[in-house]
């Protein structure tokens, strides 16, 4: 087992940080759960080594009514108190995700969560629950992510976000979004981080198996082709064409020919449906081509190259690099069904 050691300076004043999580009917679980172990374990282990004897964090879960909310997955957990107490003091609010679609028209809920952010030192979202917080206008012109998921519907409906789908969670003043789920507890190892110092965060980081400073972006979890371009008949059958001719020539001009468009036309129809330009819509067909090969199969990297259309595996490791923040040895490490098989 890894040891610890806290170098604690002399002038070094322990602080206890309140940290309350909102939770409701149809919750995710996990999006309580992990940031809760991050900060619980993170007291518990300064406690075990004598070097502090009250906790640095409180954690009080808040939903309607105290008392049980269970959650999508069946899974209940007991609420300690009643969120809508304008005088409730917190240092940091975490806003949990799941099926948020209920919540999204609940006023007492909404108005709170406005009126504590002024309150609290940070003020965060886990998955979906940036929902609640853009419902609130309180993401208004700020940098957020929500799960990959349901970016695009964050983006559609609420506009004046600045929505940076890829990061695993982004912080902008004093509010923090993270993206899908698991995030969480990256959201809440950086916060403890920020609050502790990197040994603290590390050693809990390590001992509940995750990464500290998770390598590459949410789009290394997310299943690409999610672009679809769903009002063009036409359209959508071209995508198909590309993914079926991966390791054909698919320049704009050639893909503009085949609809019979000019290579000017075509681009912005092609950026305005699907949100994305026609040569990136490529690069990640063929990056899901790769990443499926690196998954499921042992055949070389070079191999994988030809296949996914990328020829030059230089090229692959760049847009691996570009669109993952991970290259395609590391990528097949974490993900390979046929070396974990």
């Amino acid at each position: 087992m890894t040891t610890f050691s806290f170098a604690k300076p002399d002038s070094f004043i322990f602080k206890n940080r309140k940290i309350g999580i909102v939770a409701f009917p149809n919750a995710q679980s996990l999006d309580i759960t992990g940031p809760f172990e991050v900060f619980s374990f993170a007291s518990s282990t300064l406690q075990m080594l004598g070097i502090c004897e009250q906790n640095i964090y409180t954690l009080t879960v808040l939903a309607a009514t105290p008392g049980p909310v269970t959650t999508m997955s069946g899974l209940q957990i007991i609420a300690d108190q009643a969120y809508g107490d304008p005088d409730s003091e917190f240092d940091t609010l975490m806003i949990a995700g799941g099926n948020i679609t209920g919540e999204l028209a609940n006023v007492k809920l909404l108005d709170w969560i406005k009126a504590m952010e002024p309150r609290v030192n940070r003020l965060a979202s886990v998955c979906t629950g940036a929902f609640l917080l853009a419902e609130s206008g309180l993401l208004d012109g700020c940098k957020a992510t929500t799960h990959w998921h349901y970016c695009q519907q964050l983006a559609r409906n609420y506009p004046q976000v600045q929505l940076e789908p890829d990061h695993i969670f982004v912080r902008d003043g004093n509010i923090f979004t993270s993206g899908g789920i698991t995030s969480g507890i990256d959201l809440a190892l950086a916060m403890l981080e920020d609050d502790w110092g990197q040994e603290l965060a590390l050693y809990v980081a390590r001992f509940l198996v995750v990464f500290l400073k998770r390598p590459g972006g949410q789009s290394q979890f997310s299943h690409y082709l999610t672009c679809e371009a769903s009002r063009r008949p036409d359209l959508r059958e071209l995508q198909a064409w590309i993914i079926a001719h991966i390791r054909d020539d698919l320049q704009v001009e050639i893909l503009a020919e085949r609809m019979a468009m000019s290579s000017r036309n075509f681009a912005r129809l092609f950026l305005a449906e699907t949100g994305m330009t026609p040569a990136k819509f490529v690069e990640m067909a063929r990056i899901d081509q790769a990443r499926h090969l690196l998954e499921t199969t042992d055949i070389a990297v070079e191999t994988i190259a030809d296949k996914a259309g990328f020829k030059d595996p230089e090229r692959m490791r760049r847009a691996f690099i570009r669109q993952l923040g991970v290259n395609p040895q590391n990528y097949r490490q974490r993900f390979s069904k046929a070396i974990a098989g």
